[in-house]
């Protein structure tokens, strides 16, 4: 089981590969804040925040790879309490490849197999995530080729 996204942006590799990786530009396309130890094993927590609440949910996530230009990845969706690792959580993996001044992002999100989550939970899971990855993405291209926020 796995999600798979890829999309083509109108900007150079090294613009979308800050846009995926710096705190003050994820909150332009993803979440409304990030925080991120941007090392192999480092911490991170993304934070959105509902615009009528003021409720706040967080994802805290484990950074996985960091290979400049071209390949980000982090765990995330563990069970409250503990870190994410293999078995518990699913991989998120950003693959940018460059393609003239343009560049094809890949985000794969996998691990679902490992996880002891119920085939219910899996699948609304792939289903929401899937809607998700869909919307963030455009917003990312929107973000990066134009440097406007689309939230």
């Amino acid at each position: 089981m796995s999600i798979e996204h890829e999309i083509l942006i109108d900007a150079p590799v090294d613009v979308v590969w800050r846009t995926v990786t710096e705190p003050e530009q994820i909150a332009q396309w993803f979440s409304d804040k990030a925080e991120i130890d941007l090392r192999a094993g480092g911490d991170g927590t993304l934070t959105w925040v509902d615009k009528e609440t003021a409720a706040q949910e967080q994802a805290k996530f484990v950074v996985a790879a960091v290979e400049p230009p071209h390949r980000f990845a982090y765990r995330w969706g563990n069970p409250e309490g503990t870190r994410p690792g293999e078995g518990n959580s699913t991989l998120v993996e950003f693959k940018l490849v460059p393609d003239g001044e343009r560049t094809l992002l890949r985000v794969t999100e996998t691990g679902l197999d490992e996880t002891d989550w119920t085939d219910e939970r899996k699948t609304a899971y792939i289903d929401d995530h899937n809607a998700g990855w869909s919307k963030h993405l455009a917003d990312l291209a929107t973000y990066a080729a134009t440097g406007v926020s689309p939230k």
